[in-house]
């Protein structure tokens, strides 16, 4: 297990966080006491009168036009509250005086009236500002009476001062059992002081980082196992080129999906494929088993007995030619007089141009090219009788066949040329432009209909290895990937799985005999 992985790191820290945070809260309930407290702001201090030493007037109309001794007028809203975690009463109160429990001082501005406003749902508090419970006020202070206060609960001094120092000290003092008076940033009249202190936001904040992180390491974090069939070590796969589209994805997925397998891809060829794998099984000698697979369009020579089989799937091929004739279906006759030269002119078969058939054909090693032979020739193709696919070596040769390495060279040339017929895997309809397929006795390659329809040109796809290999090898190990997660890709590219219901009775039934 992977202690120090980014869930775990992220989990442990929310966890700690969690549990430090509760032991602060509980060792806070229990050993420090819940203190009262008062507290006053400021919430407007703004001139009146014409004359103000600090700011400039207001607009007066009405009652505020000028009057004696109120050029320098300014009005103060305060604000006084129980924002403390516990009631005060009046026996809360510390002062000296029997009546009197705080004093706001306006340093510098004399009191000239005052206006008194109450929290909602707090008639009750009217009835203590009279002069008979304390209410007074002299100079710069105003003495206000022990007045209770619920939690939340507040009250507003509109003071009308002159004196002319807008902005002065305003400060309000008293004493309250096991509690404080203390200012309060200022806020806009009614605003509500916030739900939570600074630092149960700051906990709030990190808990809620913590949590996402940690829920979005989980859900971008791919938790599937590795499959059952992972292995490590470094396999060789080599062989058929018609079946490479299917053993490079495969080899990306393996890889990505089994940390240490690594697969090497040497495509050269069904034929070529099979005689590496003999020759390199043959030097291993006691060792065991090579870390190789051969691919093989159709089954090994008679006389390489020491490889063992594994049909993988069924394997489709067409021909293709050149966009330059519009033919589209050949008969199992045509295409013989084709390739043996008797057809030598696309003007000889129904539709056709007058154009010089060129024959595009695969190596010796290909086997594309027998499955070709075997399945739609029923014999050999003529002798290879140009380099270039375009001009004849020899001006008697019966007709005109180059040979090249590969599918994709096979495709690229017939597109080239005018006249070119070739043949390749079905790689799920993917023909480059200026090729076209036809179908063989009017009848198109399909997975769909392999097992129903008599189309001649398709084969079973075996793997071959050098003996038995190991259970626990990665030979053995890439052969299962690719028969438990292979099938899409297989289909995809052309191909019927042997491992499907269907293909697990087709395999056995198309079984061709070993040479």
């Amino acid at each position: 297990m992977e202690w120090f992985s980014p869930e775990n790191v992220v989990a442990v820290l929310t966890a700690v966080l969690g549990v430090l945070t509760s032991a602060g809260v509980l060792w806070y309930e229990r050993r420090v006491p819940r203190r009262k407290r008062i507290g006053y702001r400021v919430q407007m201090d703004t001139p009146i009168g014409s004359e103000v030493s600090e700011g400039r007037a207001n607009v007066r109309l009405g009652l505020f036009n000028e009057t004696p001794d109120m050029a320098d007028a300014t009005l103060v809203l305060l604000r006084i509250e129980n924002d403390g975690s516990q009631s005060i009463g009046d026996e809360d109160y510390t002062g000296r005086g029997e009546l009197n429990g705080l004093t706001a001082e306006f340093t510098g501005r004399t009191v000239r009236g005052i206006a008194v406003t109450h929290s909602p749902d707090a008639d009750h508090l009217m009835d203590h500002f009279t002069p008979a419970a304390g209410m007074r006020h002299h100079g710069s202070f105003i003495r206000l009476p022990r007045v209770p206060l619920n939690r939340n609960e507040h009250f507003k001094l509109l003071v009308l001062l002159t004196g002319s120092h807008v902005g002065g000290p305003i400060k309000v003092t008293g004493g309250i059992r096991d509690g404080v008076v203390a200012r309060n940033k200022a806020a806009r009249p009614d605003e509500k002081p916030p739900l939570f202190g600074s630092a149960a936001r700051s906990i709030t904040v990190a808990l809620t980082v913590c949590v996402v992180a940690l829920a979005g390491i989980i859900v971008v974090r791919d938790d599937s196992p590795p499959p059952m069939d992972c292995a490590k070590g470094t396999l060789t796969v080599t062989g058929s080129t018609a079946f490479k589209p299917v053993l490079e994805e495969l080899e990306r997925t393996y890889e990505d999906e089994c940390e240490g397998a690594e697969i090497v891809l040497d495509i050269h060829g069904s034929n070529a494929g099979v005689r590496k794998l003999d020759a390199v099984g043959g030097k291993a000698g006691p060792s065991g088993s090579p870390a190789m697979i051969a691919f093989s369009d159709g089954p090994r020579p008679a006389a390489l007995t020491e490889l063992h089989e594994k049909r993988v799937a069924i394997s489709l091929f067409s021909l293709v030619v050149n966009d330059t004739v519009p033919v589209t279906d050949l008969s199992l006759d045509q295409i013989g007089r084709i390739y043996r030269g008797d057809i030598r002119n696309w003007n000889e078969i129904g539709g056709g141009p007058d154009l010089e058939i060129r024959l595009v054909s695969r190596d010796a090693n290909s086997g594309t090219r027998e499955v070709f032979q075997r399945r739609v020739l029923n014999g050999s193709e003529p002798a290879t009788s140009s380099r270039d696919c375009t001009t004849k070596d020899y001006a008697d040769a019966p007709v005109l066949r180059c040979e090249l390495d590969g599918t994709d060279q096979v495709l690229a040339e017939v597109a080239r040329l005018d006249g070119a017929i070739g043949y390749t895997e079905l790689r799920n309809g993917d023909v480059p432009d200026g090729a076209h397929r036809t179908a063989i006795d009017g009848t198109v390659p399909s997975v769909d209909t392999i097992g129903s329809s008599s189309y001649p040109y398709r084969e079973i796809e075996y793997a071959y290895t050098y003996g038995s290999p190991p259970a626990d090898s990665l030979v053995a190990g890439f052969l299962n990937y690719v028969d438990n997660y292979g099938e899409e890709i297989m289909r995809t590219s052309g191909h019927l799985p042997c491992a499907t219901p269907k293909g697990m009775r087709l395999c056995g039934a198309d079984r061709p005999l070993l040479r």
